[in-house]
């Protein structure tokens, strides 16, 4: 019973540490506040796999898994990201923006808990990534103009929407014989995270980004290439009909 009960464990601890977000956000510690998201997205990483691995996968398991997601990677981000850049702006427009995110992750969770995305590939930029991408953003409010942070924030609500494929690691399992290492690796994350609070985080800023940018390079290659692929079936199809007129009767 207590083997079944680890991945839900895991998944309450990624609500808590959004939860723990929110509240150090507020009490004006934006650094550790995102390493908390950073955190949480390890915890949401192993949940899985550790279900997966202890044969302990359920319904109940998936609900609670994408409603801790809206927390910790759509809430809690989108405070990190008001407290720090937004409060200052006209309310209405902050408020409008920083409901726009979890909204958007939101509805991301319920479309990927109802329909089948292709193997291998995520439909959407995932909530995790995008929530990691925004609070670690947020850090660097000093260097970015608001605008440029409104876009963002913006634009990563548009593509979690998106049908944009981005790659799916979650397959990646974890051996039943290796579980017992995932506590070892939450519990360093944590120290690590909380002694280099200032530093790590906007370090892992640049993989997150890396990641949410693929997915748009891979969207428009694959539009330019369908593009390609029209022009020269048509004029194929040209030189095929050029060729039949030109045929005797």
């Amino acid at each position: 019973m207590i083997t079944k009960s680890i991945p839900s464990l895991l998944t309450v601890g990624n609500l808590s540490l959004g939860i723990i977000a929110i509240i150090l956000v507020f009490n004006e510690k934006p650094e550790l506040a995102a390493m908390m998201v950073i955190i949480a997205m390890l915890l949401d990483g192993v949940d899985g796999r550790v279900a997966r691995a202890l044969n302990a996968q359920s319904e109940f398991g998936k609900e609670l898994d994408s409603l801790s997601d809206v927390i910790s990677f759509g809430v809690a981000p989108a405070f990190i990201m008001y407290v720090v850049a937004f409060q200052e702006l006209n309310p209405a427009l902050g408020w409008i923006v920083t409901a726009l995110f979890p909204i958007c992750g939101a509805l991301r969770l319920a479309r990927f808990n109802v329909v089948s995305g292709s193997p291998g590939y995520f439909i959407g930029l995932p909530i995790p990534a995008a929530g990691g991408v925004l609070s670690t953003l947020a850090l660097f409010k000093s260097d970015i103009p608001v605008v440029v942070l409104i876009a963002s924030t913006v634009l990563l609500s548009v593509l979690m929407v998106s049908t944009i494929r981005y790659p799916n690691f979650k397959k990646v399992g974890i051996p039943r014989s290796a579980v017992w290492v995932v506590p070892i690796i939450v519990v360093v994350s944590v120290i690590l995270g909380i002694l280099f609070e200032h530093h790590l985080s906007k370090i892992l800023f640049i993989p997150l980004l890396l990641y949410a940018l693929y997915g748009l390079k891979k969207n428009v290659d694959r539009r330019v290439l369908k593009k390609r692929s029209r022009k020269k079936g048509a004029v194929d199809e040209d030189m095929e009909e050029t060729v039949q007129s030109e045929k005797p009767a």
